[in-house]
């Protein structure tokens, strides 16, 4: 059995930690901070479950840190609990799945923005309706109008927003942009 510490493994370690930083820098992509990508990188990476004590050690953070980011990437869907029997320790391991963690994370980050912007936009028509009533300038009239002309197709965009997120969420996406086979090379 070679030695762990020869250059090849070296060279090895390097070259994953050199993808694991790529993950951490593009995890902002989520809403993720490198320390969380380097995280979940290290997870996926791992042949085994890893503790917290785990995961601090290989990441020189502290427990409270990776606490926090093993609870962030569990409500992502990105890290998932392990067991392993005779291991009292909570064990965590990286969701190897990429497309159901791309799905669950895109639908649920979407969902809630695209909600968000569909409820202020109808509180602006409802407001601007309640000036329209009350207003006597007939430039302002209109503006108003304009103005609400705008916001109608903005929510028509959202609710379109909605229905591609749902496309998203249930798998129904991959009808239309299939996921890449594991044989399969750079189509």
């Amino acid at each position: 059995m070679p030695e762990k510490n020869s250059n090849e493994w070296t060279k090895y370690e390097e070259t994953i930690e050199q993808f694991i930083q790529v993950i951490a820098k593009n995890m902002s992509l989520y809403g993720v901070t490198p320390s969380i990508g380097r995280l979940y990188g290290v997870l996926y990476f791992s042949e085994e479950p890893m503790t917290l004590d785990d995961m601090r050690s290989a990441l020189e953070m502290s427990k409270t840190s990776m606490s926090t980011g093993v609870r962030a990437l569990s409500e992502m869907k990105m890290v998932e609990p392990s067991f392993k029997k005779g291991v009292r320790k909570d064990l965590y391991k990286s969701e190897e799945d990429w497309y159901k963690s791309f799905t669950s994370l895109f639908g649920s980050r979407w969902r809630h923005h695209t909600e968000t912007n569909i409820e202020e936009a109808d509180e602006t028509i409802h407001e601007l309706l309640k000036l329209k009533d009350q207003a006597e300038d007939e430039e302002l009239m209109e503006k108003i109008e304009h103005d609400i002309s705008r916001l109608e197709y903005a929510q028509n965009y959202y609710r379109w927003l909605m229905r591609f997120i749902h496309v998203v969420e249930s798998g129904e996406i991959f009808k239309y942009v299939p996921k890449i086979d594991q044989n399969e090379k750079n189509s």
